[in-house]
């Protein structure tokens, strides 16, 4: 099943560019370690390597990539920063969704 490869790929690559941005963030906003920053740089190479990773051109593959972001960073908004997403974030992610596969799995012309 493509669709399901297509959509783990994009949730692990959420995953590594929220990560990638939350380290420095919790750096700079929350004194924490510079540290945190080397794993955060690894993080976003992670990011930018599975984004490459699809088959697809890449202007494709960013747009639809985007609605899987924002679900992935609703969730992340609850487990990590133990905010209960409203009903509207829930509806946004859905739509975000939809968006994503409409771009991705809509069928084309060869």
């Amino acid at each position: 099943m493509p669709e399901l490869k297509t959509l783990g790929l994009f949730l692990i690559t959420a995953v590594a560019e929220i990560v990638g941005c939350y380290l420095p963030y919790l750096w700079l906003r929350e004194a924490k370690s510079v540290w945190l920053l080397l794993p955060g740089a690894l993080s976003l190479a992670l990011f930018a390597w599975l984004l490459s990773l699809h088959p697809t051109a890449a202007g494709r593959v960013y747009a639809a990539y985007g609605g899987v972001y924002i679900c992935v960073a609703i969730l992340w908004l609850w487990a990590v920063d133990g905010i209960r997403p409203t009903v509207w974030d829930v509806v946004g992610s859905g739509v975000a969704l939809l968006g994503m596969a409409i771009i991705m799995f809509a069928p084309r012309s060869s």
